[in-house]
């Protein structure tokens, strides 16, 4: 794997040529500071000055018999860690799109990222052809083969890239990178708006990789762990959690591709899988499928909730599907910190919370005058640490939205701390969906429904689904005369979104509600409609 990594690492660059945590008792932990800062209450960890690249790899002559990864189903494929390690390898930078978005979502972010070369799968080839073309763009693109297909003439193929042993040395020159620079660029839409490129270093990756081989996570042992990768890669959750953490502590890693139940709940007892990392959809779906079983989970020692909130009845319906308690965890985090703010100690019984901040992080409450709230008290939650982004790619403005005067980041969430400091997300103020723990933006919905030639006007708001979480709903001005039904316009939206982003709820109403500025009021649209 190393010398794939090289030879890739050579490829890229010819196309562009041509902190342990202590040992505390849950109850002895308190996090909060004088100030009515919420400090970590866990020591501060060094961070090594290394890229990324070669703070996953510094132990991996501890275990150089160990699997790096094993497929269950594509295609979250092993292939995948080899493409993003030997992007970094290359001093490039990663920014991952999620493989079933259309040609219309992938174009504006190859736009927005100032993408060099592509590398996907050789089913999504001709939908990244069509993004390129709409973006009229001139790039390369590298496919890895899956199932032994062919590799289209015009496209690069990957495995040829890595296999060649005649690639030419001798324009290649070694790639200086700093803790400083930027390595990975995923998308986010922060608190409102549409998607924009969440800038992290270096730096703040190892940050978050490193706070989470600690006395909670770390799972360096005699055996080799094997942790189920059903979460997607090309997310902050799956790429930094899973991926760079799990390769940096030698653990297995089973990847699966989709969401299905019965392929899931038979890899987790085949590959005897201990840790599990979920959102909440595939824990509700674990607590209540006909084919769950003790037996399905017999292995199973950690499960780890992020992406969204996850409430106490939901996780405990599981302990009763699994007849045992597992050690359960719950954490808290944003793309834009990379992602974890916080995680719940082992031991801690309130399935509610997501724990203390990791360490080296500060919080704190704040109400709507930015005034520091206390204990108990409902408010915005702020962040400071290594690991939040340094901004937004090309976006002045909506830093200056995001960063406080003195540097915290606001998260657009709604928190609460007890009098220890154990935070409970409780709202959102942002105005985003999550749609099975996917950021779904209002704005960029908006925005597709205005494209339609017989809507005046439109907007989007969640609403909460018994399976997803939350869905799109849409309220849709139509012009005059328009005899347009709800149906063409969902069929229409489709066309255009992931299937995750589809509106099949739309209600057309006379007019949409706005402040004297002009923006959209979903508050009200939620307490007249919902």
């Amino acid at each position: 794997m190393m010398k794939n990594l090289e030879v890739f690492h050579r490829a890229l660059k010819l196309l562009e040529a041509t902190s342990k945590i202590s040992s505390v008792s849950v109850r002895r932990l308190n996090a909060w500071g004088q100030d009515g800062t919420i400090k970590s209450p866990y020591k501060n960890i060094e961070i090594p000055n290394c890229t990324l690249y070669e703070y996953i790899w510094q132990n991996l002559d501890k275990w150089p018999e160990r699997t790096v990864s094993v497929t269950v189903m594509l295609p979250n494929i092993p292939d995948f860690p080899l493409v993003a390690l030997g992007i970094l390898e290359a001093g490039g930078v990663i920014s991952t799109i999620n493989p079933v978005y259309t040609p219309h979502e992938i174009q504006r972010q190859l736009l927005l990222s100032e993408a060099k070369a592509v590398v996907t799968i050789c089913e999504t080839v001709n939908t990244v052809k069509e993004a390129i073309k709409l973006a009229k763009l001139n790039i390369p693109i590298i496919a890895v083969k899956t199932n032994g297909e062919s590799v289209p003439q015009d496209i690069v193929s990957f495995h040829e890239l890595t296999e060649d042993v005649h690639i030419d040395k001798s324009c290649l020159k070694e790639v200086r990178r700093s803790i400083d620079d930027i390595c990975f660029l995923p998308y986010s839409s922060g608190t409102t708006g549409l998607p924009k490129g969440v800038q992290l270093l270096i730096l703040s990756a190892i940050k978050n990789v490193n706070n989470l081989i600690d006395k909670q996570l770390n799972y360096i042992t005699t055996h080799q762990d094997a942790v189920m990768t059903v979460l997607p890669l090309f997310h902050i959750y799956g790429a930094s959690v899973l991926m760079f953490h799990k390769m940096s502590q030698g653990i297995k890693l089973v990847t699966v591709a989709k969401f299905q139940p019965e392929t899931l709940l038979d890899a987790l007892e085949k590959y005897k899988t201990n840790v599990l990392f979920v959102a909440p959809p595939l824990v509700i779906m674990m607590a209540t499928h006909p084919a769950s079983s003790p037996k399905k989970f017999q292995y199973l020692e950690t499960i780890v909730n992020g992406a969204a909130p996850l409430s106490e009845t939901d996780a405990e319906r599981f302990f009763t599907k699994s007849e045992r308690k597992l050690d359960f965890r719950q954490g808290y985090g944003l793309t834009e910190t990379s992602p974890v703010v916080a995680l719940t100690p082992r031991g801690m019984d309130n399935y509610g919370c997501v724990g203390y901040p990791i360490p080296s992080t500060n919080l704190k409450i704040v109400n709507s005058e930015m005034k520091t709230l206390g204990a108990n008290e409902k408010g915005e939650l702020l962040v400071k640490g290594p690991q939040v982004m340094r901004g937004y790619k090309d976006n002045a403005v909506a830093d200056k939205e995001t960063f406080t005067e003195d540097g915290w980041f606001r998260t657009g969430d709604l928190a609460i701390a007890d009098h220890t400091g154990v935070i409970t997300i409780s709202d959102r103020l942002k105005e985003l969906i999550k749609v099975k723990g996917f950021q779904v933006p209002p704005a960029e919905l908006e925005a597709v429904l205005r494209e339609h030639p017989d809507v005046s006007e439109a907007a989007v708001i969640g609403v909460p689904h018994p399976r997803k979480g939350e869905s799109p709903k849409a309220f849709v001005v139509l012009k005059s005369n328009s005899n347009t039904s709800a149906k063409e316009i969902s069929e229409f939206v489709e066309k255009k979104v992931a299937p995750y982003k589809k509106i099949n709820d739309i209600m057309f109403i006379d007019s949409i509600p706005k402040s004297s500025a002009g923006k959209i009021l979903r508050r009200i649209l939620k307490e007249k409609y919902c």
